[in-house]
């Protein structure tokens, strides 16, 4: 049996577009700890193509935003010890589109906390199809406190 994801676990109310369970137009990205990795598998569909048979560069954005932030918050509560993830929002991030992402296949998303200070997380992510890597980002993560329009967003 398939653990629960860190989003159907920690916010299974959440309404976010990318990894929102409760988003019925949603990605519904799945993530889930493995490790010292956070690793999910997507499969597109035909409403997230860019040209004939590769998937959108937004879509692309939207995944490895979602992964990595999951990556942080879930590093972020395992430092800390808690009982739950942090509710973190991306400072900044950058992707490089490395070559075509095909459609045909699912998505293997991967990702890992590289350096961490405090309430944030320095996070690397890939997205592989076909076994070839095919997007790569960087991104800060940050966990906020109350009073930022996120708080308890999950």
């Amino acid at each position: 049996m398939m653990p629960q994801s860190l989003q159907d676990k920690y916010a299974p109310a959440s309404i976010c577009f990318g990894c929102g369970p409760a988003n019925p137009k949603g990605l519904h990205i799945k993530s889930y700890a493995q490790g010292d990795e956070v690793v999910a598998e997507w499969m597109p569909e035909p409403q997230h193509e860019a040209f004939p048979g590769m998937l959108n560069g937004g879509i692309i954005g939207t995944l490895l935003d979602c992964h990595c932030n999951w990556t942080a918050a879930w590093y972020l509560m395992k430092k800390t010890g808690a009982h739950a993830p942090p509710c973190t929002v991306t400072a900044e991030y950058a992707i490089s589109l490395k070559r075509p992402t095909p459609m045909d296949r699912p998505i293997e998303l991967r990702a890992r906390v590289v350096s961490s200070v405090d309430d944030r997380a320095v996070v690397e992510g890939e997205l592989i199809a076909g076994g070839k890597l095919c997007d790569t980002c960087r991104g800060t993560f940050v966990a906020v406190k109350p009073g930022h329009p996120a708080y308890h967003r999950w």
